[in-house]
């Protein structure tokens, strides 16, 4: 096997389908091993994959391993798994476990330890990368390759991971509730909800993308859309007096102390 996932669950799926999808591996190239029997169902319909509850039989027939299980699974799953072969690639996505203790989990294997979020569920995330001591470049472009199927990858020192965390990882959160309380305005001014929820969600998103297709930096497309005594800058104002910048400084701020506290 090419690629062999350890652990079926959202993450791992949105991986998998995705990789299918864009043919960076074929269907009879890829193993799952997944606890519940209607999940592995599921996974081997709708994806025609091979399926296993086996956890040792992915470590030992795959060539790389994702492993996509909750983080407070790791000691009893790697516990179990055999001895694999040292080219053997292992990258995990297990929030809050270190590159130590997954390298000492996996002694001499090329490790990377990646932090996605959720959008990559829909193929619009982004995933920061951190490799390990054994990880050579072929390594590297095949982790690329493969988080590249779910969105964006950016490649970080493991001392960054945390605010990573609090940024990208955490950050799904924050945008939703500036979603929310943009179409409870919209409400507010007299906007039936189904249509405010619209505007906000397209309003986020369109602005996202382009400042990403043009590059231009977050302050100056602010400048260009607020004009003199206008309703831009006039929202703009009353924001900067609620305090909604220093409010999502801290909440990133905050969410990486947790994210520090959780990995010990």
């Amino acid at each position: 096997m090419k690629l062999g996932i350890i652990g079926g669950g959202v993450m791992g799926e949105a991986l998998l389908s995705r990789l299918l999808a864009q043919g960076v591996f074929a269907h009879d190239q890829v193993l799952v091993s997944e606890p519940q029997e209607a999940r592995r169902h599921f996974l081997a319909q709708q994806y025609g994959i091979g399926v296993t509850k086996d956890n040792a039989a992915v470590a030992l027939s795959a060539e790389t391993v994702l492993l996509a299980i909750k983080p407070q699974m790791f000691e009893t799953v790697v516990a179990a798994l055999p001895k694999a072969a040292p080219t053997q690639l292992v990258l995990s996505i297990l929030a809050g476990t270190s590159l130590k203790a997954l390298e000492a989990a996996f002694a001499g294997q090329p490790v990377i330890r990646a932090m996605p979020n959720t959008p990559a569920t829909v193929g619009a995330g982004v995933t920061a990368i951190a490799p390990g001591q054994h990880v050579q470049p072929p390594h590297l472009e095949l982790a690329k390759q493969l988080f590249g199927a779910v969105g964006a990858v950016v490649e970080v020192p493991e001392s960054l991971m945390d605010a990573v965390t609090g940024l990208s990882g955490s950050g799904p959160g924050y945008v939703a509730i500036v979603i929310e309380a943009l179409a409870d305005g919209g409400v507010a001014a007299g906007l039936p909800r189904a249509i405010a929820l619209q505007l906000a969600i397209q309003t986020v998103r369109g602005t996202a993308e382009l400042l990403q297709q043009t590059g231009m930096h977050p302050g100056e497309l602010k400048d260009r859309v607020t004009s003199p005594g206008g309703t831009t800058i006039a929202g703009v104002a009353h924001l900067e007096q609620a305090g909604l910048r220093s409010a999502l400084i801290e909440a990133v701020r905050t969410a990486t102390r947790r994210s520090q506290e959780l990995g010990g």
